[in-house]
């Protein structure tokens, strides 16, 4: 594959399959004497790990990762950072049966026909085991946006729904977050998903979700009007997310139904020589450039396609076939995906910020 490799200035290569020896990536474009260390790192690993619930899947991998190089005496050396994270609990055998079977919903007849070959163990590269490492390298993109900024940048994600059932906006508090297997910030809400996605999950069908992702204190001036717009770089990293089929910015669809008068967010200047927006609508970005209001970007989530259902498929020999899914699997992948939209949030912003200082400039 030649698309393994995401960013520019900031860019990390990832590599690994699902059930191979290992997972990791190599992160480029680090400025040095940023101090970091492997636990800076597995903080953010944790949040993401499996086996935490049972509204994850159980497999049993601790994600302990390991700096192999770009980091001397706990500071980045401004060479590139390898980092490792082993394969812990593959079950390879649960996946003998589909060896030359195709899995509705997956990657797995789409692979075969581009390349002629697949690891059918776990989905193989196209396995959402690879977001581990987006993670790892968003970990690294925080600690470079806490050493470039005198405010630091506030990045944080929420499941807003599970599969039908909204999250109450009054009712949300960051606060509680972490308090729920759902990264959800609506208390009442994670407790009747709790009861719906367990009816769910022992049915052994699955479901999608949407993630809401808002980044505060982002400056005013990252980003470019024409091709590397900042909205266009935050959709093209969300939708590289296992499952991921839409993105949207700030009002999103639903600024279709809006008149233009209501669209707009007017400008009023401030007391303190500044000015302020009275709306946002446009979600922190006005021509592919970073206006300063919080940067609102939500995605969509397809329900998990290993299911128990028995679907009608095909095998190599074009035949008709009936599979179903064994293994062990997310009953909603949009859980995880939270702290993977965190990282790769993280990942763009740094090197938005790394391309600006190249061309303009320290921001201001």
């Amino acid at each position: 594959m030649a698309s393994n490799s995401f960013g520019n200035i900031f860019k990390f290569t990832s590599f690994g399959e699902s059930h191979g020896k290992a997972i990791g990536c190599i992160v480029d474009g680090v400025p040095p004497l940023i101090s970091i260390e492997e636990k800076d790192i597995q903080y953010y690993l944790d949040r993401r790990k499996p086996g935490q619930s049972k509204f994850v899947t159980q497999r049993k991998e601790s994600d302990t990762v390991e700096i192999l190089s770009g980091v001397f005496n706990g500071k980045t050396t401004g060479h590139p950072i390898a980092l490792h994270i082993k394969n812990e609990d593959q079950r390879s055998k649960d996946y003998s049966e589909i060896a030359e079977q195709f899995r509705p919903g997956h990657a797995d007849i789409t692979y075969q026909t581009k390349y002629g070959i697949r690891d059918y163990r776990g989905g193989g590269r196209s396995s959402a085991r690879e977001t581990a490492v987006r993670v790892a390298a968003g970990a690294i993109a925080f600690k470079i946006l806490e050493y470039k900024l005198k405010k630091p940048i506030i990045i944080r994600a929420s499941v807003i729904q599970m599969g039908p059932n909204k999250i109450n906006r009054e009712n949300f508090d960051w606060k509680v977050i972490n308090n729920n297997p759902f990264f959800c910030g609506d208390p009442d809400a994670a407790k009747e998903w709790e009861v719906w996605l367990d009816e769910v999950r022992k049915s052994g069908n699955s479901a999608g979700a949407i993630i809401e992702v808002i980044a505060e204190n982002v400056p005013r001036g990252l980003g470019s009007p024409v091709y590397k717009k900042l909205d266009s770089q935050i959709a093209e990293a969300l939708m590289s997310i296992n499952a991921v089929k839409g993105v949207e910015i700030g009002s999103g669809f639903d600024i279709a139904s809006l008149s233009g008068e209501e669209a707009n967010d007017e400008i009023f200047p401030d007391n303190k020589g500044d000015y302020y927006f009275g709306s946002n609508h446009s979600g922190g970005i006005l021509g592919g450039i970073s206006s300063g209001q919080p940067i609102i970007a939500r995605f969509v989530v397809k329900p998990t396609s290993s299911i128990l259902t028995e679907k009608n498929s095909i095998n190599l020999n074009n035949e008709a076939i009936k599979i179903k899914t064994k293994g062990r699997h997310d009953p909603c992948v949009g859980i995880r995906a939270v702290p993977v939209a965190e990282a790769m949030m993280a990942i763009t912003l740094v090197d938005q910020l790394l391309s600006h200082e190249s061309q303009i400039g320290e921001i201001k």
